[in-house]
């Protein structure tokens, strides 16, 4: 029986090369929060002692964090599969080697099927660049690999679908997708309304419409995306309104089951949230799973979220609990947050 939560988000560092216009976590617009090696490694220990049945890693640009091999290595002793999230930007031939020989899976972000679409959502020239090169190198490592009879992890691509880049999800499947004859998914996700993707003006300009959502994850449009990629590529859509943690889906257990955790520790009460239950540091971390359980039930929460219906509710609902439940730091932030315009 699983005590504890199924996954695990560890957001390692806020340090990111890029600057992306929708970041949930605000990554490189603001302290990096990031801990010393030895407790990175204590942070990795308590996490480890929850035995998720998988363990994302993810920021900013956890490639950047220095014995990142060490931390990672926590995880696969006590059997929780590692996927680690990268833009791509850092990453050379002997690091696509040695990510396919010692995670599970490998995902890159890539928000644009050509470079003028990517780099203005992620906010720096030459990403697509770099985000396709890392692809390359791990298609090359995964085949390298397999020839010396080892068992690689897989890669794929992850797409954060907006407006900006929606007309272009079919590109991703014939276009984008056969280059990489090793890769092994590619997920659309709908952009969802947390961190900057949840300021005034976002859900107007760039957040999905809730009709250009429904068509999006019909199963027809599935069917359609599956047949214009490769064979034997898993392709998915996934609308993550699970993420959003609604009154109902919590009380038929549908609600995200993922612990979402800082740099330096602290425990978000519900992954896309502001709002801490305490540190894995300070805290077991069973007694902090069960605090933030007991938040998705919260009257505030319950009372905010309730009457979410439409993408623009949600947004709306998102700012209100970051506002009640964020820290004075939060709240700092989010009122440095300038508008979003086009």
């Amino acid at each position: 029986m699983q005590n504890g939560p199924a996954g695990v988000i560890w957001d390692i560092t806020y340090a990111c090369p890029l600057r992306c216009m929708h970041c949930y976590s605000e990554s490189g617009r603001r302290p990096s929060r990031q801990p010393s090696h030895g407790e990175l490694l204590r942070i990795a220990e308590a996490l480890a002692s929850l035995r998720a049945q998988e363990v994302a890693i993810a920021g900013g640009e956890p490639l950047l964090v220095r014995g990142l091999f060490e931390i990672i290595e926590r995880f696969s002793r006590v059997g929780s599969p590692v996927v680690l999230y990268t833009s791509g930007w850092t990453v050379d031939a002997a690091l696509a080697e040695e990510l396919l020989r010692t995670v599970h899976g490998v995902a890159v972000s890539l928000d644009g099927a050509t470079a003028e679409v990517h780099d203005r959502i992620r906010g720096r020239m030459f990403s697509f660049e770099r985000a396709v090169r890392a692809l390359e190198l791990l298609d090359e490592a995964s085949r390298a690999l397999k020839a010396r009879g080892e068992t690689p992890g897989v890669f794929g691509v992850e797409v954060a679908v907006m407006r900006s880049n929606h007309h272009q999800v079919e590109a991703f499947c014939s276009d984008i997708a056969p280059r990489f004859p090793e890769m092994r998914h590619l997920v659309f996700g709908v952009t969802i309304p947390a961190g900057l993707a949840s300021r005034e003006g976002f859900v107007d300009h760039e957040l999905l419409d809730d009709e250009q959502v429904r068509r999006l994850c019909d199963p027809g449009t599935l069917t359609f995306l599956k047949a214009l990629a490769p064979t034997g590529l898993r392709v998915a859509v996934e609308d993550n309104r699970r993420e959003m943690m609604h009154p109902d889906s919590v009380a038929k257990g549908e609600a995200l089951p993922v612990m979402h955790v800082t740099p330096d520790g602290d425990v978000h009460a519900m992954p896309i949230y502001e709002g801490s239950v305490g540190n894995v540091l300070d805290e077991s971390p069973h007694v902090l799973w069960e605090r933030a359980l007991a938040r998705r039930s919260d009257p505030f929460v319950v009372e905010t979220l309730a009457p979410v219906v439409t993408m623009r509710d949600w947004a709306q609902a998102v700012r209100r609990i970051d506002r009640h439940f964020g820290s004075a730091e939060d709240l700092a932030r989010i009122g440095r947050r300038s508008a979003f315009r086009l």
